[in-house]
């Protein structure tokens, strides 16, 4: 690493550590992502136990430069419109340290609750004692006592969980093959004997890593990071069974996060009812990077068949569609073409940036209620300046109104106002920018007004 990029890196740390601090006071909306500005959860693992509550456990990505961190936060909801953060359930080292073998980052967590007692399962970023098991009696930690878990030999990562109807409780884990066991009753161990690998593969299921299981209607399915499309796992996809080993069929994509950011690479998520309503959670990576990942979720529907329907990635994520009438944090943007990237900007902030000629965006989905015949954008030009040209429904649309951005050589934040066709009801917006200059501008947020 050279040292700007260690300089960029520790700011940017400094600023996610502010952000976290200000969570610790408040609460996240319902709008993907879910997770705040300034704060990076990736890998979500969605889990509703027996308070009634749905809870995520995730990867806490705290750096550009490389995946995850040595602590795991989780998130919880009663109404999946506010989301709450519990900080520092389990650790790795420093303060609240669980695992007394190791210092080495935690990926991929998965969360199960048994009798009352909570079992967290880990993964370690070394070759050794990569699987590991903690507890707590509570779904919110502190977990403690963390213990390697003897994957008999198949070291690899992405621990999961399920627990069928009769009460029997399975392990899964692995990468390009992956591998399935009996838990033994007390959840800290599982059956050598029973160990297969290649319950679901590369080749027939296009599987590459983070399998997740759940069962609906007699029918078990497998949840993971697909590969099939653009030779990177940008898909959750699924396969789906008769009896928990398989075998499995492979169903085809549920979300795929491609275009969510210039850097993007992997995806990794979980499936799961709550309150009548079955969602898929996955996530989407930010600042042009394979990490500073956030989770996101979107509704999803069965066919009488089983079948699941492949959803869009979304703006409005399980809750309505964005008010026009409220600042639209850039943050929501759900597709972006080009260079241009979210990106903290001081802490609890995330900006539009990286915005070169071409680029853009797209939110969906805005309420325009009865109707708006403004824009307003809040831009910083960077020397350049240029243009937003605003679209509707389709990127190949016609503008319906431009914010022109002027020259600037201080760099100051302004919001800008400008009159566009009016535009009524609920649609998909497009932001097109234009300019001649290498660096133009960067957009903070915009909004809609009569």
């Amino acid at each position: 690493m050279n040292l700007g990029s260690a300089l960029h890196d520790a700011q940017v740390s400094a600023m996610i550590t502010v952000g976290i601090l200000l969570v610790a006071i408040s609460s996240v909306m319902a709008q993907n992502p879910i997770v705040p500005p300034g704060v990076y959860i990736a890998d979500p693992s969605a889990r509703v136990f027996t308070d009634g509550k749905l809870r995520i456990y995730g990867s806490l990505d705290e750096s550009t430069q490389y995946y995850c961190s040595s602590r795991h936060h989780a998130m919880e909801t009663t109404d999946m419109k506010l989301w709450k953060i519990a900080e520092n359930i389990f650790a790795s080292k420093g303060e609240g340290d669980a695992v007394s073998y190791s210092d080495t980052p935690l990926s991929a967590p998965d969360c199960m609750e048994k009798d009352g007692k909570f079992f967290l399962y880990y993964c370690m970023s070394q070759p050794k004692d990569v699987e590991g098991v903690a507890t707590s009696p509570s779904p919110t930690g502190p977990f403690t006592d963390g213990r390697p878990l003897d994957v008999g030999g198949f070291e690899q990562i992405d621990p999961s969980v399920f627990i069928d109807d009769d009460g029997q409780a399975y392990y899964l884990w692995g990468q390009f093959e992956a591998k399935m066991a009996k838990l033994k009753p007390d959840m800290t161990g599982i059956d050598p004997a029973t160990i297969v690998n290649g319950v679901v593969n590369e080749k027939e299921h296009h599987f590459h890593e983070g399998a997740f299981m759940f069962k609906r209607n007699g029918i078990y399915y497998l949840v993971y990071a697909d590969v099939s499309r653009a030779n990177r796992p940008t898909c959750i996809g699924y396969s789906t069974a008769k009896s928990p080993f398989g075998p499995y069929k492979y169903g085809g994509v549920i979300v795929d996060n491609d275009h969510c950011d210039p850097g993007n690479w992997n995806n990794h998520g979980s499936v799961v009812e709550f309150k009548g309503q079955w969602y898929v959670f996955y996530h989407r990576a930010t600042h042009n990077s394979f990490t500073m990942r956030k989770a996101c979720v979107e509704p999803i529907t069965f066919n009488p068949d089983g079948s699941i329907n492949e959803v869009e990635m979304t703006s409005q994520g399980a809750g309505a569609p964005l008010n026009a009438f409220e600042e639209i944090d850039a943050s929501r943007a759900c597709l972006l073409f080009g260079d241009v990237r979210i990106a903290l900007d001081g802490a609890g902030n995330e900006i539009l940036t990286g915005i070169r000629n071409g680029d853009n965006v797209a939110f969906k989905y805005i309420d325009f209620g009865k109707g708006a015949s403004k824009v307003h954008c809040r831009v910083k030009a960077l020397g350049g300046g240029g243009e937003i040209a605003i679209r509707i429904g389709q990127p190949w649309a016609p503008a319906v109104g431009k914010v022109l951005v002027p020259e600037a050589k201080e760099g100051d934040w302004q919001t800008i106002t400008a009159d566009i066709e009016k535009t009524e009801g609920v649609h998909a917006v497009w932001l097109f920018f234009h300019g001649s200059q290498k660096e133009m501008f960067e957009v903070d947020f915009l909004s809609f007004s009569r």
